[in-house]
């Protein structure tokens, strides 16, 4: 019987220290900025923020639309530039690194992404008639809670997911996700608020973000948003389907 006490003993010491290191580490798990370091091209438009500088880069400038652009956990916005130009022609588009992504100085956290949301939301509405906001994967979440606080006319979610919480606890059914949790990216109990026009675009072999997470937020919402389901798709070339573009294309076309 010792024995078998001083084994679950050890198990048990074992599995605290490995929650102890998801804790530390949990936000190495859920941003990638090392990924994004060196842009194919070099940002050419920066925002000061409290406690950071974003770059970035801006496209079409002129136009009366504006439509903001976050992007994934570990995406390059330098490498989206040609396919955003080719789907949103009539807007200028403002896709700007994450915190400690790209060129953007700071570390990345759920307060801070949100914060740098709306401040970059705040910079650009005045000088726009109308602001779009289009966001993938991790930037489906930033959108999202951006959507709940400001005038957004048409939003975009492409391979959402409903919260980290529910996304984390599927694929970790062993730990106690509820209690560790930092940055929580809660887009199902934000999304009913939102009464604007939404396209979602899910790919029916993300692997990353399964579907049924994508379905559980178009669930929440008010009313049915537009749903695109691309058949074949993965969760990271999506956006080579003609599909995509062409549901972005008309969407954001509309005046």
């Amino acid at each position: 019987m010792r024995a078998l006490g001083v084994v679950a003993g050890v198990l048990l010491a074992g599995y605290i220290a490995v929650l102890a290191l998801l804790f530390v580490e949990q936000r190495s798990l859920l941003y990638f900025p090392q990924y994004t370091r060196d842009p194919v091209v070099e940002p050419d438009f920066t925002l000061a923020v409290e406690g950071a500088t974003l770059s970035g880069w801006v496209l079409n400038r002129g136009q009366s639309r504006a439509l903001l652009f976050f992007g994934g956990n570990a995406q390059d916005l330098s490498l989206s530039l040609d396919e955003v130009a080719a789907w949103a022609p009539a807007h200028t588009v403002y896709l700007v690194a994450y915190r400690g992504f790209g060129r953007s100085t700071g570390e990345p956290t759920e307060a801070a992404l949100m914060a740098d949301a709306i401040a970059l939301f705040d910079h650009v509405a005045p000088r726009h008639d109308s602001v779009d906001v289009y966001g993938r994967s991790l930037g489906s979440a930033v959108a999202v809670q951006l959507a709940a606080l400001r005038p957004v006319r048409r939003l975009a979610l492409i391979t959402p997911f409903d919260s980290v919480r529910r996304l984390a606890s599927a694929f970790y059914p062993w730990v106690p996700v509820g209690w560790l949790l930092r940055d929580h990216y809660d887009s199902v109990g934000r999304a009913p608020r939102l009464a604007m026009p939404t396209l979602v675009v899910i790919a029916d072999r993300d692997g990353i973000i399964p579907p049924a997470h994508a379905d559980a937020l178009v669930a929440a919402f008010p009313t049915a948003p537009e749903v695109l389901r691309v058949p074949g798709a993965g969760h990271n070339d999506v956006q080579d389907f003609p599909e995509y573009a062409e549901a972005l294309r008309r969407f954001f076309a509309v005046e």
